[in-house]
């Protein structure tokens, strides 16, 4: 077998492409983004023509993506777990229509935070969605899941939710390949209705998929994906879910538990290897990284009586990601720190790069709006979101992609005055457009400043979809080319800037400053070309 060391997110991409795939579709969001990367990379994808482009948001990539799969060709998804709200819509509906060639939705979850506003756990989005979700342990397991995962979706004509988390993303280990299989030919679905949502219709498809819920359970019982160890001391049960089952390892020199131990990474899953444990042991552990998604649910799912601990109950923390030291407390182990880090050393947080055009664009701003009494400015997702930060201060709010502009119109609504809303160009065409719709039908006094660097800048320096787009599609939206402005952030515009910025704070209306200048990382990477 070729062997190759990859990153957990690159034994997927690899699996994707070994198991056929036409196209990949994502918007680039760490922990996931190097799913796509390695896929432009590959010469095996481009030697296949694999669609592999990245998406204007979540929600476009699901969908065309199920556009693909309509035509009986397998498709990956790939997003972080906020991306899997943006795309929603389309993804519970998926669970309705069911698919044609083989769907699988990667969400890449991030625990602890690390980059993003939450932790949620995208478990519950495929239990809510009621699609089978494939949780691997590691990235052996997340290259040999993302195979049977094209399967499990043809087999049942259904989309697949694969959850991962930041650490199985971003660590390396080898990985034995299997035998890359050929791509599905064009095959139009038996059922010409099949992705009619219409009330009549829906209502039949969701019979179906109440119906397939006793085959994912009884395909999850057949599968290696959900196994119970026994053990040696039934004192304690353990139940350990995808990545937990990793850290839970890491506590024993020979890689043995004592203790019986139902490891999960399919869902949904049997209860009889729960009842099994359960009859057996006075306590339960429950390890899961993310939200107590198999905790609460273990609750209501047995008749005997015993303990359940985990994050629920404080024996684990209720946020933040696990690590083998916490599941060692939570075994009564005894464990220590061996990289104490000295008083001495202080964090450092994140910082605009020396030579950032945002550093440009806040110091005009900010040297203008000290002028007003009541000023707000609302921002988005990306690097310009580190103006909070000192020494900038310079922004009010950051809570989701496209809220700035949105918010901004909100808060404009209510009185305040001047209401500025700081968006980039990626973000803008992301989720901005319609809200800046809103704000020009309505002739809101807000000034929208969108800070293009063009470019991705964030996750990397992926392509936007904005570059040299975005006079155009603001004068499509009705923006008056009067107040539709251009600079240059750059220090030697500083009083020209300002002037600028303050002209369209004073206009009783919508304006748009577009704050133009490349990434000084991207620019860098050119130059060394």
């Amino acid at each position: 077998m070729l062997k190759q060391l990859l990153l957990g997110d690159e034994a997927i991409a690899q699996a994707a492409l070994d198991s056929g795939i036409s196209g990949i579709y994502a918007y680039p969001g760490t922990p996931s983004t190097e799913i796509m990367e390695y896929i432009q990379h590959s010469k095996q994808a481009e030697t296949n023509s694999v669609h592999c482009k990245w998406s204007t948001n979540e929600k476009t990539a699901m969908e065309e993506a199920l556009g693909m799969s309509y035509a009986g060709k397998r498709a990956i998804v790939c997003m972080k777990h906020v991306g899997l709200n943006v795309a929603a819509d389309a993804f519970i509906n998926a669970g309705m229509t069911g698919v044609n060639g083989g769907l699988i939705i990667v969400s890449a979850d991030d625990p602890s935070m690390h980059s993003s506003q939450n932790e949620q756990d995208s478990r519950f989005y495929g239990k809510f969605a009621m699609v089978p979700v494939l949780e691997p342990s590691n990235q052996q397991g997340a290259y040999n899941m993302i195979l049977y995962g094209f399967d499990l979706s043809e087999k049942f004509q259904t989309p697949v939710l694969f959850r991962i988390t930041t650490r199985l993303a971003h660590s390396r280990t080898g990985i034995e390949l299997s035998r890359p299989r050929p791509q599905n030919p064009i095959k139009m679905p038996k059922d010409t209705r099949q992705f009619i949502l219409l009330p009549a219709n829906a209502r039949n498809r969701y019979k179906r998929l109440i119906k397939l819920q006793d085959d994912f359970i009884n395909d999850s019982k057949t599968s290696n994906n959900v196994t119970l160890i026994e053990g040696t001391n039934y004192d304690l049960g353990i139940i350990a879910c995808g990545l937990a089952y990793n850290y839970l390892m890491e506590n024993f020199d020979d890689q043995k538990c004592p203790y019986p131990l139902l490891k999960i990474g399919q869902y949904p899953f049997s209860t009889e290897h729960i009842d099994t444990l359960t009859s057996k042991c006075k306590e339960i552990l429950v390890l899961e990284e993310g939200y107590p998604f198999v905790e609460e649910q273990l609750i209501g799912l047995t008749k005997s009586q015993y303990t359940i601990k985990g994050r629920l109950n404080g024996t684990l923390p209720r946020d933040g990601e696990l690590t083998p030291s916490l599941i060692a407390l939570a075994l009564g182990k005894e464990t220590s720190s061996y990289y104490e880090v000295p008083e001495l050393v202080s964090q450092r947080p994140p910082a605009l790069c020396k030579g950032c055009s945002h550093i440009d664009l806040y110091n005009a701003l900010e040297e203008v709006v000290k002028e007003y009494a009541h000023q707000r400015v609302f921002s988005d997702i990306g690097c310009y979101t580190l103006g909070a930060l000192p020494p900038y201060n310079a922004i009010h709010s950051c809570v989701d992609m496209g809220a700035s502009i949105t918010m901004a119109k909100g808060a404009a609504d209510a009185g305040v005055f001047p209401s500025i809303a700081v968006i980039g160009d990626s973000t803008f065409t992301h989720s901005g457009m319609t809200g800046l719709l809103d704000a020009i039908l309505e002739n809101s006094n807000i000034t929208v400043v969108i800070s293009d660097n063009g470019t991705t800048g964030m996750t990397g320096g992926q392509t936007s979809s904005a570059t040299n787009r975005l006079e155009q599609i603001c004068k499509g939206l009705g923006v008056e080319e009067s107040h539709l402005r251009l600079i240059i952030p750059l220090k030697k515009n500083h009083e020209e800037n300002m002037q600028v910025i303050k002209e369209e704070l004073d206009y009783s209306g919508v304006s748009v400053i577009i704050s133009q200048r490349e990434c000084i990382q991207t620019a860098s990477r050119k130059h060394r070309k």
